[in-house]
């Protein structure tokens, strides 16, 4: 008998798949970027200047790209090494991440941590943090985004959802459902989305945008 799906669900997030995909091959650790070179801020502001069409001129996007200021140096660094491996993909970084060393990527990923990260002034666009945010769905095995995803608290590697474009959230959620995306270690991304309704991932999509 065919399964049922219930209202607003994603049911090819749902279904096997027999395709395989590599989720990454970087382990962030907290001292990863420690350096000793005085440039590397320096640096990474001239390597950001290509960067600038979609992520703004200060790491703020106006093209529903990601809000790279401020952002975990981490974060940075793991993605732009999963976009040039192929781990993760896309057809605008993927070309663009072809000529940039390790040392690049780790400059860049310094220069954009090093930006300040502005905050939503508008406090009447600001929601209230609904219950999938703070407490999950354990009955759905649907963890609280707030466990890594905290504003107070963010894991190394882990990105800042605050702020982010609402359209890009709202893409990536959907893309780790289907295994578009793929690049999240041991899956634990993959295995929270496949549980959320359409409503639950438009509801998390806008909340983190309206910060």
């Amino acid at each position: 008998m065919p399964r049922r799906w219930g209202r607003g669900s994603v049911p090819s997030a749902q279904q096997p798949t027999t395709a395989i995909f590599r989720p990454s091959n970087v382990i962030v650790t907290p001292d990863m970027l420690q350096t000793t070179e005085p440039d590397s801020i320096g640096r990474g502001a001239t390597l950001a200047l290509r960067c600038t069409m979609c992520h703004g001129a200060r790491g703020m996007s106006e093209a529903n790209s990601p809000n790279l200021a401020g952002q975990d140096s981490g974060a940075i660094y793991k993605q732009l090494r999963d976009f040039r491996s192929g781990h993760r993909a896309s057809a605008v970084m993927v070309p663009l991440v072809q000529d940039l060393n390790d040392r690049d990527m780790r400059d860049l990923s310094l220069y954009y941590a090093y930006l300040p990260r502005p905050r939503n002034e508008d406090a009447n666009e600001i929601v209230a943090a609904p219950i999938l945010v703070t407490n999950g769905a354990p009955m759905r095995n649907i963890v609280p985004c707030e466990s890594c995803h905290s504003a107070g608290y963010i894991r190394t590697g882990t990105p800042y959802l605050d702020g982010q474009p609402y359209a890009y959230l709202r893409a990536q959620l959907l893309a780790f459902t289907t295994n578009a995306r793929h690049n999240d270690l041991s899956q634990q991304m993959r295995n929270i989305a496949r549980q959320m309704t359409l409503e639950a991932i438009d509801v998390a999509a806008r909340y983190y945008a309206s910060r």
